[in-house]
């Protein structure tokens, strides 16, 4: 493989190919490389611990406000979305920082631990749906259920409408993938996707205006930066950007994490026979299964980038999945090393844009694992995985999974691990 020869912007490499590899090679020698394989569609891949670093704390210059992701900007001055500088994850220092606080709170280590009960009781019920048929789908059946129902809560969604939103994350985040485009192009796909989560949210904000509950819906509705109140606009799109990011990370980690376990006894043994590492653990599955693969910033202004000379709106272009293998800020990065510390890993960035859910996300994820592997211990593989064809995120759609059908006593008893208890 030749550095021209890598094709960051073909979806089917990151199912079908070796994408680790083609970063390995980029960050051996051009950690910060100018990638243009469409004319007019060229942007910076920083491949690098180091270098994304500096992107991600130089807010100054690489800005947020154009995008997240290759999926929502195909380059041009000219392009746009109208969510871009409304969305937490699309604004800039110091209204970032503002809207944020709206419900900043929620997020916090002490709010998150409360929840720990209800959803060790949701993960329970998880398993026990599963448990007696020997078989399932991980991703669907298990990976999913967590965040959907958890997101959804905190949102003040009903229940008969998260499945509703399970598919409609699918669409929204899967646009170039045909399971999820059912006949429509990309474009088509995601506007559709969006208007439906516009439609419903437009109902339950109207709802929320004149009666308010205490769920991230109601804190939009009746925040205010500087004693302005949001508009309907920037609450729909706060509550789209947190419907689905509270789903998909958390999903893709749980199905890659569980991937990675099955792929590797002795690690999946360790952590069965000693929880004590599981907050190692934990981190070393995001490290290891990056769910957000990239991170776009476009550059305010020229500015220099280890060597390179970044031009004002260039697309810079952040690969978690490369820096998160870096031997220069990992040893023996592509070992599944679950007592590794320090972890400094970017699954969830770094910098201002650190991600709001971060603490939730540890939460569930060592919830339902622990859910899984105390509960069918001999889970394995019954077939082949599909991944999804997207180069945003490391998404798993389908699992086959197998295991030996069980009684449905949830806790401990026979055939029951320890708990995966944080420390």
């Amino acid at each position: 493989m030749k550095l021209d020869e890598i094709d960051l912007t073909d979806l089917d490499f990151f199912v079908h190919g070796d994408p680790l590899a083609a970063f390995r090679l980029l960050r051996a020698e051009a950690p910060v490389y100018w990638h243009e394989r469409k004319p007019g569609q060229g942007f910076w891949a920083v491949t690098s611990y180091e270098d994304a670093l500096k992107v991600y704390h130089d807010p100054t210059t690489y800005s947020s406000e154009r995008g997240m992701s290759l999926q929502f900007n195909q380059g041009g001055t000219e392009n746009g979305n109208a969510g871009f500088g409304m969305m937490m994850i699309t604004t800039d220092p110091p209204r970032h920082s503002r809207i944020r606080q709206v419900i900043n709170r929620r997020f916090t280590p002490r709010s998150v631990s409360v929840y720990e009960p209800h959803i060790r009781k949701i993960s329970a019920a998880i398993v026990d749906a599963i448990i007696e048929k020997g078989e399932c789908d991980f991703v669907v059946d298990i990976a999913a259920k967590l965040p959907t129902a958890v997101t959804c809560e905190m949102m003040g969604i009903p229940r008969e409408y998260w499945n509703m939103m399970f598919e409609l994350t699918n669409m929204s985040i899967g646009t170039e993938d045909p399971e999820y485009q059912q006949g429509r192009t990309a474009r088509e796909t995601g506007e559709a996707a969006q208007a439906q989560v516009f439609s419903y949210f437009s109902q339950l904000i109207a709802d929320r205006k004149n009666n308010p509950g205490d769920d991230l819906v109601s804190a939009f509705v009746h925040g205010e930066i500087d004693g302005v109140k949001f508009d309907e606009m920037e609450v729909l799109f706060n509550c789209f950007l947190l419907i689905v990011a509270g789903q998909e990370t958390t999903r893709n980690a749980t199905s890659g994490g569980m991937l990675a376990l099955i792929e590797n006894p002795a690690a999946a043994a360790r952590l069965k026979a000693d929880p004590s590492i599981v907050d190692t653990a934990i981190e070393e599955i995001l490290r290891y299964t990056t769910p957000v693969t990239h991170i776009l910033r476009v550059a305010r202004h020229a500015a220099e980038l280890s060597g390179n000379r970044i031009r004002a709106g260039d697309r810079v272009v952040n690969w978690n999945i490369s820096a998160n293998r870096d031997d220069a800020a990992f040893a023996r990065p592509d070992s599944f090393d679950l007592t590794r510390t320090p972890n400094d890993h970017l699954a969830f960035g770094h910098g201002e844009h650190f991600c709001l859910g971060a603490n939730l996300a540890r939460l569930e994820l060592r919830v339902i694992l622990d859910e899984v592997l105390r509960r069918i211990p001999d889970i394995e593989l019954a077939g082949p995985i599909e991944r999804l064809r997207s180069n945003f995120v490391a998404g798993i759609k389908h699992m086959p999974v197998r295991f030996m059908p069980k009684g449905t006593t949830a806790g401990e008893g026979p055939g029951t691990a320890p708990r995966l208890s944080s420390k």
